[in-house]
């Protein structure tokens, strides 16, 4: 399907490692003709997606970026605009997934990282892109959730309260940018094999008996959602919480 995007400009934060969701975004994008700005922590990694989106036929670049220090996030998204063009759509995907630790046990020093990494730098990324985007009268803003945020998670309270953030970042972009283009939303995910979980045992058996569909998701549904929602056709959605997780948020027994 051609979603309209050819030409448009991207940042997929999260894009540095194989198998995982930035990866699968960053390559679905730059299939729809996106011109793509692959961001990590580890450059190794974001270089070597680059090179895969760039085989597409489109253009991509590889930024190393820590995005709890804003000026490294203001200083990437102005190399973007110099070298591929203002930015039109934003994937915030980067976040930690611990450690973890109950409320009254979880080291100050994890609850501060986790908030930094996946709210404070989403945050930073939306407010950097945000000017362009409104000059244009055209941007797309796509937050990666995780059912932690919408449900809690036992011993999760750093990386639950993070999540639930950026669902409330995307909804409160989406009522400031309505009138300026810019759509906002939130895709909130289940258990999505990436080879970072625990994917086969006794313990996966028991986690995909509470799925709806009973398999966990793939790279490729979280991705195929990004670009629809970065397209002309997803024009009219904005503020929504989108959940890709196959029914696990569903009641079954």
């Amino acid at each position: 399907m051609d979603l309209g995007l050819s030409g448009k400009v991207a940042i997929v934060t999260g894009t540095g490692r194989k198998g995982a969701l930035g990866e699968a975004i960053a390559l679905e994008l730059g299939r729809e003709g996106v011109n793509v700005a692959c961001i990590d922590v580890v450059i190794e990694g974001a270089e070597e997606i680059s090179k895969e989106v760039e085989a597409l036929g489109v253009r991509s670049m590889a930024i190393k970026v820590d995005q709890t220090d804003y000026q490294q996030v203001k200083d990437a998204v102005a190399k973007v605009k110099s070298e591929l063009g203002p930015v039109d759509i934003l994937v915030n995907n980067a976040a930690l997934m611990g450690p973890f630790g109950r409320i009254q046990k979880l080291e100050l020093s994890d609850w501060q990282s986790m908030i930094q990494v996946n709210l404070d730098g989403t945050y930073y990324w939306t407010r950097e892109v945000w000017e362009t985007m409104s000059e244009k009268n055209w941007g797309r803003i796509i937050n990666i959730s995780s059912i932690a945020g919408v449900m809690g998670g036992f011993g999760q309270a750093n990386y639950s309260a993070s999540k639930a953030g950026v669902i409330a970042l995307a909804k409160t972009a989406a009522l400031e940018g309505a009138r300026k283009g810019i759509t906002a939303n939130a895709v909130t995910l289940g258990v999505v094999a990436t080879g970072q979980t625990a994917e086969t045992g006794e313990a996966a058996e028991r986690l995909k008996a509470r799925i709806a569909l009973r398999e966990f998701g793939k790279p490729a549904d979280v991705a195929n959602m990004v670009a629809f929602l970065a397209s002309e056709k997803a024009g009219y959605i904005t503020g929504q919480d989108i959940h890709v997780m196959g029914g696990l948020d569903l009641f079954t027994y």
